[in-house]
């Protein structure tokens, strides 16, 4: 089992940055190169850091490239020598240590909107996260269904539809992760049904949504199952509830007692576990304290 975190790391500290488009159209597009570089240059350090703490599931900052999907975009960053520099390293190391490397595209790249324009941008941006997993050996994008729109039912077949006009490379990285408001784990399991993609369990927004009806090993059997002809290891988040088991926003760590029901309910299978806490690597650190 590997246990990772995302982006940000406490520890030394990371600092991604970022510009107004203002900034851009000032300075030109050598800026966003400057920031993007930066971004890169973080990320193998980060990475770097997890190696050496024994830390061998990150999920990569979806803002590593400042305008990637905006038109003002005039730079070929994926075919820059400076760039390729960089997620050439990354890429060794995901190679040498058998890192998992992974993307989540953010609450706005929504591929069952009402709106086709928007399903089109989702694409585009879908399509930039692919590239940053092809260019340093990233094996996974995670992503949410999206909105209900006033009609659960249609708003699954908007999303199943979308996603049947994905490029092939897409599909076999894309994972589809229940919410905590809208779209239950069950939701997912039909639509990976549907789609043939594989499901990426959140406990703790399945708590949210008070789901008792079935116990939590029948279903991680089922998600599991959803991931029999990728030939990688399921992948699986975890995350405490600030003040209660059903809040919704993150406790700064996991509580002992979440992790050991979470592992309780994995029925032998062996998973990479993502932990969604405020404290980052330390909370992972200090799961390995009281997993070991």
């Amino acid at each position: 089992m590997r246990v990772g975190y995302a982006c940000i790391n406490m520890t030394l500290p990371s600092k991604f940055k970022t510009c107004r488009l203002k900034t851009v159209e000032t300075e030109g597009i050598q800026k966003v190169k400057e920031l993007s570089l930066h971004n890169l240059n973080e990320t193998l350090r980060v990475i770097k850091w997890n190696i050496d703490h024994e830390i061998y599931f990150y999920r990569m900052s979806s803002d590593l490239i400042p305008f990637c999907t905006h038109p003002i975009m005039s730079w070929e960053w994926s075919k820059d020598e400076d760039v390729q520099h960089i997620t050439n390293q990354i890429k060794e190391l995901q190679k040498k240590h058998d890192l998992r490397l992974s993307v989540h595209p953010g609450q706005y790249t929504l591929l069952n909107s009402l709106n086709e324009e928007i399903i089109r941008k989702s694409i585009v941006d879908l399509a930039y996260h692919m590239t940053l997993l092809e260019l340093t050996g990233g094996s996974d994008m995670i992503l949410h269904v999206g909105g209900a729109y006033g009609d659960k039912e249609s708003a699954k077949k908007r999303f199943i539809s979308s996603y049947k006009t994905l490029p092939e490379n897409i599909k076999d990285v894309l994972r589809i992760e229940n919410d905590d408001k809208i779209f239950t784990i069950e939701d997912v399991l039909e639509l990976c049904r549907e789609t043939g993609a594989a499901a990426c369990f959140d406990i703790h927004h399945h708590i949210c949504h008070h789901e008792n009806d079935r116990d939590v090993k029948e279903i991680i059997d089922d998600v599991v199952d959803t991931w029999k002809n990728k030939n990688i290891i399921p992948k699986m988040h975890i995350s405490s509830g600030k003040n209660a088991k059903t809040d919704r926003s993150h406790h700064t760590y996991i509580f002992e007692e979440d992790w050991n029901f979470f592992i309780n309910k994995l029925n032998g299978h062996d998973v990479d576990v993502m932990v969604e806490a405020k404290m980052k690597e330390k909370a992972v650190l200090k799961i390995k304290e009281f997993a070991d």
